[in-house]
């Protein structure tokens, strides 16, 4: 297997020497006029993101509403030779024609795809607008594009080396260092910053794809070593498929436990809830259990005293004295006995009529024997008056034959 290829750079509408972010975009695009070293050009295949022209006119619309801060704190539009995109190209050492006729090439060629956007997606977050892959060229390679989000859409920070170097250059020489020296070590700072950003690529991306960092020549490698460390490459290439396997049936074997116990948890909480609810239902057949105890032992009070009461209660007065005492024992006794009130006091007033009747009846018979009495005794004192007049008479003169006058009672 071969070396690893990314390369990234900036450009701005005006560009240099006519590449612009126009003709960019009519590369990737494959316009005829800016796809002239293509032999046969293909429409591009997105692999995240827009699509060529929602890019476009993405980046257009966002560099004519960016505006940049000047003297005075005003706010003018960005310059046309600001640099308001960063584009990067990765590229497979694979062929397209090993790409197209054997499978496991391609299998690689995906799996390094997939790994390349989760890299670029790692280095620019949301900023990473767009990848593109194209397959009308001798290797399969991708396109990546970034879009800067701040309000001056400056592009500069978006690349490792000139981000690095304008820190150093912001920050002036040290003591004693001319401006020759301070230049130096911006420079140096850029080449550390692209040496460090392709080793971040590389043991992300590179190796798990067993590529190789560097190619022969930088190195001045023998073929016979240049092979042999494309054999370890391949080897390393192996092993960290390998390790990744395990990881993913180790990662498997960790989700299938902890799916097992979560079932085994929800399972216990399952039996849990029951047991607690069948407490409760136990809970509440005691109580309605105590209740009807409760109510019963009240029923059979009240049959007692009912029995007791019935017992006291003989003869209609007693009966009707019990009726009227258990009619007061309830609401529906308190209706009907309203309802038999007029009956009960028209009794009562005709009891006690009849016994003021029977008292002046008593009354006059009282008089009327007093009277009786009073004239018996009249009639017989008279009677007697008659009895001497008569004896009287008889001394002096014997009495005519008279007939006896009637005494008629006094009324």
């Amino acid at each position: 297997m071969a070396f690893q290829f990314a390369r990234v750079e900036l450009y701005s509408r005006k560009g240099k020497e006519g590449r612009g972010t126009g003709f960019i975009f009519d590369e990737v695009s494959r316009v005829p006029s800016a796809s002239m070293h293509v032999k046969a050009p293909g429409a591009p295949m997105v692999v995240a993101g827009l699509d060529p022209d929602a890019l476009r006119a993405l980046h257009d619309d966002r560099a004519v509403a960016a505006r940049q801060e000047v003297k005075g704190g005003k706010l003018r539009a960005v310059r046309q030779d600001q640099n308001t995109l960063a584009a990067i190209v990765l590229s497979h050492p694979a062929t397209m024609d090993e790409y197209r006729s054997r499978p496991e090439v391609a299998a690689d060629v995906r799996a390094w795809e997939q790994r390349s956007v989760a890299w670029l997606r790692d280095q620019y977050g949301d900023q990473l607008v767009s990848v593109l892959r194209h397959e009308d060229e001798s290797h399969p390679h991708l396109h990546a594009y970034i879009l800067p989000d701040d309000p001056g859409m400056k592009a500069g920070p978006l690349h490792p080396g000139f981000r690095a170097k304008a820190a150093v250059t912001a920050a002036g020489p040290r003591p004693g260092e001319d401006e020759k020296a301070h230049s130096k070590r911006a420079n140096r700072a850029y080449q550390e910053a692209m040496r460090g950003w392709l080793d971040d690529y590389h043991a992300k991306v590179g190796q798990p794809s067993g590529l190789l960092r560097l190619g022969p020549r930088k190195r001045h490698l023998t073929r016979a070593a240049w092979h042999e460390e494309k054999r370890q490459a391949v080897a390393l290439k192996e092993a960290l498929a390998k390790a990744e396997t395990l990881k993913a049936k180790g990662a498997a074997f960790v989700d299938r436990t902890k799916e097992e116990a979560a079932k085994l948890r929800a399972d216990a909480a399952r039996r849990a809830d029951a047991a607690k609810a069948a407490i409760v239902a136990a809970q509440a057949a005691e109580r309605r259990a105590k209740e009807r105890e409760e109510t019963a032992r009240r029923a059979t009070a009240q049959a007692e005293r009912a029995t007791r009461a019935a017992r006291r209660l003989t003869g209609l007065g007693g009966a009707l004295r019990g009726l009227w005492d258990g009619l007061r024992r309830s609401k529906l006794a308190a209706r009907i006995r309203e309802e038999l009130r007029p009956t009960v006091e028209r009794w009562q007033q005709a009891e006690a009529a009849a016994a003021a009747r029977a008292a002046a009846e008593s009354d006059r018979r009282a008089r009327a024997e007093r009277r009786a009495s009073i004239l018996s005794a009249s009639a017989a004192e008279l009677g007697a008056q008659r009895d001497e007049l008569r004896r009287r008479l008889d001394r002096y003169e014997p009495a005519p034959e008279v007939a006896p006058v009637p005494v008629r009672p006094h009324p």
